[in-house]
């Protein structure tokens, strides 16, 4: 089983039962952060785009874990986010935006909120979607 702590390569899946954050509870928001930047620092523009299982990976396995980490601590009384916790959300939700736009063949700085992105997702039912729609990718 590879380091849960290493995001998978882009075009790559994590072994089986294996999820972002680690294999016990609730992701840490550290954890997250982490796996996301590593995950940009390391995405590549795709030979040929566009690489649409990238993407997708990017918005399942990414972008997914991070905002269902916000929307489980907003829904609850048991948690409240601090201005720290808030800005690993806000750069993760940023890094796994820009890996998903790359899978497509653009590069881009996105500066959206865990919020907006949560918002968007009650919406729209689909991180896929929420992805596209928070990108303009990969229809603008």
């Amino acid at each position: 089983m590879s380091d849960p702590g290493e995001p998978p390569a882009p075009g790559t899946r994590r072994p089986s039962g294996e999820r972002p954050g680690g294999t016990d509870g609730p992701a840490s928001i550290e954890r997250l952060s982490t796996e996301a930047r590593r995950a940009r620092e390391s995405a590549n523009p795709p030979s040929d785009p566009p690489d649409a299982d990238v993407a997708l990976e990017a918005a399942r396995d990414g972008l997914g874990p991070v905002v269902a980490r916000y929307v489980r601590a907003r829904t609850g009384d048991q948690e409240r986010l601090s201005s720290g916790q808030m800005d690993g959300l806000h750069r993760a939700t940023n890094d796994w935006l820009a890996v998903y736009a790359l899978g497509y063949g653009v590069e881009t700085d996105p500066d959206v909120t865990v919020r907006e992105a949560a918002e968007l997702l009650v919406e729209t039912h689909d991180i896929v979607a929420t992805a596209g729609l928070l990108t303009g990718v990969p229809d603008g």
